[in-house]
């Protein structure tokens, strides 16, 4: 049977073009006026916000990459839960959801219908349906979801609002794109492979969930970008600077070893050289940890600014840990200590 990591250069999350990329194109494009539209791509929120005429808030995101793990069925799962999360990260609940695949003619169909039916079991799981799709051949394999959900106004999170002092709070563990490096170059240990896969295959929904009993004063899910990058975006949206402790983060261990040993994802790099400018790094950090910061997550966690109180009863309800506090604007928006 081929291997779906073996059709693929670059995989799950860490197939994202490059942040400077992605920004040089859209900050060329014109501003589109609409009423309707309560949020676009104008601050890098995670889904888009459109205001019905019976004033109900549509939630509205796609998201879609090539695999990360051999077995097609646990690929459709990881995609599903990463698809998924953006509605989570705006504080809502997913409610439909459309199949994006794209499948090679060398792979038998089994394959696609375990990688759909790895999808459906992860939206059946957050309370979602889904009603269709689209499917094209393709010599790459990827898959993904369009999703939709649906808010009252006043309850959607955004990733602007962070207010000086808030604590920031993370709520799954950092290194899967180190790992699944590690994985397709032979390196990695199977319980490595089995954590960082447990990881990805969790819903967001549990953290989301458990955050409604607080005020959130903004929200976001980490992938692509890296915690860094999608730190730096939450910081440039509120207008504020993010410091964050490298030693509250929590971090795979054996994804220690492997970036200390390269084994760096393409997107690792990327997201570097587009943040170079924007974070400042206190001395003695060790290089694997720098690295690890910008490192891409597939199907991450969320990051929340909310009040210091809050976010210690949040923390001592689910075990999510603070990884650093929301200071005044001053300088570069990211400081790491």
């Amino acid at each position: 049977m081929v291997k779906l990591t073996s059709l693929v250069k670059t995989s799950g999350c860490a197939a994202k073009l490059s942040p400077k990329d992605l920004h040089f194109v859209l900050d060329a494009l014109p501003s589109v006026s609409c009423d309707a539209l309560v949020g676009g791509f104008e601050h890098s929120d995670d889904a888009l916000v459109y205001r019905m005429e019976d004033g109900t808030l549509l939630i509205q995101t796609v998201d879609f990459f090539p695999p990360m793990v051999d077995d097609p069925y646990t690929f459709g799962q990881i995609a599903a839960a990463n698809a998924i999360s953006d509605i989570y990260a705006m504080g809502s609940e997913p409610k439909i959801a459309m199949n994006l695949m794209c499948f090679p003619s060398c792979l038998e169909l089994d394959v696609m219908q375990q990688i759909l039916l790895g999808g459906q079991s992860k939206v059946a799981e957050a309370g979602a349906v889904v009603a269709g799709g689209h499917t094209i051949s393709d010599p790459t394999p990827k898959f993904g979801l369009c999703v939709t959900g649906f808010a009252k106004e006043g309850t959607v999170w955004a990733n602007q609002g962070a207010q000086e002092g808030d604590a920031l709070v993370l709520t799954k563990t950092i290194g899967v794109g180190v790992i699944n490096t590690a994985v397709k170059a032979g390196m990695a240990s199977e319980a490595a492979a089995k954590a960082a896969i447990d990881s990805m295959t969790t819903l967001n929904k549990y953290a989301r969930d458990s955050a409604l009993a607080y005020e959130v004063h903004a929200a976001t899910d980490i992938t692509g970008f890296s915690l860094l990058g999608h730190a730096y975006e939450m910081a440039s949206a509120s207008i504020v600077q993010l410091v964050i402790d490298s030693s509250k983060v929590p971090f795979f261990e054996e994804a220690k070893q492997y970036a200390l040993m390269g084994l760096n994802p393409e997107g690792l790099y990327n997201n570097k050289e587009y943040l170079e400018d924007k974070v400042q790094f206190a001395e003695g950090i060790a290089q694997e940890l720098q690295d690890l910061l910008f490192d891409p997550q597939t199907s991450g966690g969320l990051l929340f600014s909310m009040s210091e109180s809050d976010a210690l009863s949040y923390c001592a309800k689910t075990g999510f840990v603070i990884i650093g506090h929301v200071h005044k604007a001053c300088g570069v928006s990211l400081k790491v200590c």
